[in-house]
């Protein structure tokens, strides 16, 4: 089955990435942590965008709290890379298409975050 946006899922010591150029940039960051120029590198942190939410939540018949009524899920972005370099964080995604979808949350990330994302 083909992708949507025709990249090729790739595993490499049991770690999935989500294409190639992915896969590279991973490599590269490796060995910039491994002579001291990046640390703290983490793969696919989330970073909440939108809240869930929900409707006011009712204490029950026994005391306890009932949960609202789902309305909304939470809107959340996922970065493919986040790492310390020069002690600054860096949000960094590996992109080869920029939906529109990534471009609402990029810009809800610098709006509610101030954070803006490094594209490779």
């Amino acid at each position: 089955m083909r992708a949507k946006y025709h990249n090729r899922k790739i595993t490499r010591d049991g770690v999935t990435f989500d294409s190639r150029k992915e896969f590279r940039r991973y490599e590269e960051l490796m060995l910039l942590q491994q002579a001291g120029e990046i640390t703290n590198l983490r793969r696919q942190v989330k970073f909440v965008l939108i809240p869930t939410q929900r409707e006011p939540s009712k204490i029950g018949t026994r005391g306890g709290v009932k949960k609202g009524k789902l309305l909304e899920r939470e809107c959340a972005y996922v970065a493919d890379f986040v790492y310390s370099e020069n002690g600054k964080i860096v949000v960094e995604d590996t992109k080869g298409l920029r939906t529109k979808e990534y471009i609402i949350k990029r810009k809800l990330m610098l709006y509610v975050h101030n954070i803006r994302i490094r594209e490779v």
